[in-house]
């Protein structure tokens, strides 16, 4: 029991202290349309040096990022969004991983976010 409490604060503990270093959160506008685009964005960023939580928001098409300023910036977190075909805020999608995209997933496609591919 006295281990498992220990367990628990300890990890509270250093989650606090994580969230005191510096993390930071940054909301980035996507042209993210399905399911599909979801998992794909939230997993590169995932795989990015520095990032800690990506949620994309279908509804809203907005990316949530919490990372560490010292390992990366909202710069390089852009980069990779733009890099995996999708529009960042006022970055412009690179046309080259865009139109690697899956059709349905490319800025032309309809909205189809209750579909499964």
């Amino acid at each position: 029991m006295k281990t498992t409490l220990f367990s628990i604060l300890f990890a509270f503990s250093m989650t606090l202290g994580f969230a005191q270093s510096g993390e930071k959160e940054v909301k980035i506008k996507t042209s993210a349309i399905c399911e599909m685009c979801k998992e794909r964005l939230e997993r590169n960023l995932g795989l990015s040096k520095g990032v800690k939580y990506a949620n994309l928001d279908l509804k809203d098409k907005v990316m949530t990022v919490k990372y560490n300023p010292k390992k990366t910036d909202v710069a390089s977190i852009k980069e990779t969004i733009v890099n995996t075909g999708y529009d960042a805020g006022d970055a412009v999608a690179d046309q080259k991983a865009h139109d690697k995209l899956p059709d349905c997933c490319q800025k032309t496609a309809a909205a189809h976010s209750d579909m499964k591919h």
